[in-house]
């Protein structure tokens, strides 16, 4: 077994994840990118799905939840905190899902821009779990913790 399928077979620690997508993410000007985009590419994921199916979206909200949980609970309850100030934001945006559509495409081209100016590819090209990691890192920085 390769070390990559072993790293991907393992349970790496919320520490451990943070300080592997911080690999990627030290250029100032990537990290503000970031803490902007992330949080606008979940809140557009999450206004997507509620256009097309509220029960689904609920049902994966919480499946994400216990990602997060089983990393860290006060992970867990600041992404809890954060699923409903997206739903409140849907609900005063009660926009349709053509315009959470425009709202992703636009955040992840700022991703990119970040990544570009940065000089170092998406986490997510070696592991998609980095996906769920980038929100998990901008609320870290909220919280209060520095990110590596």
């Amino acid at each position: 077994m390769s070390r990559t399928q072993q790293k991907h077979l393992s349970k790496r620690t919320l520490e451990q994840w943070l300080s592997e997508y911080s690999v990627s993410h030290q250029n100032l000007v990537n990290k503000k990118i970031h803490w902007l985009c992330v949080p606008t590419i979940f809140v557009s994921l999450l206004g997507m799905g509620m256009s097309l199916s509220v029960w689904f979206t609920l049902v994966l909200s919480a499946l994400v939840l216990l990602f997060y949980m089983r990393l860290s609970t006060p992970l867990f309850l600041a992404m809890g905190m954060f699923i409903l100030i997206c739903l409140s934001v849907m609900a005063l945006l009660p926009w349709g899902f053509k315009i959470w559509a425009a709202v992703f495409v636009v955040a992840w081209i700022g991703q990119f821009v970040g990544h570009k100016i940065e000089g170092k590819k998406p986490s997510f090209f070696e592991d998609l779990q980095f996906l769920l990691i980038g929100p998990a890192w901008v609320a870290n920085s909220l919280m209060g913790h520095k990110n590596s």
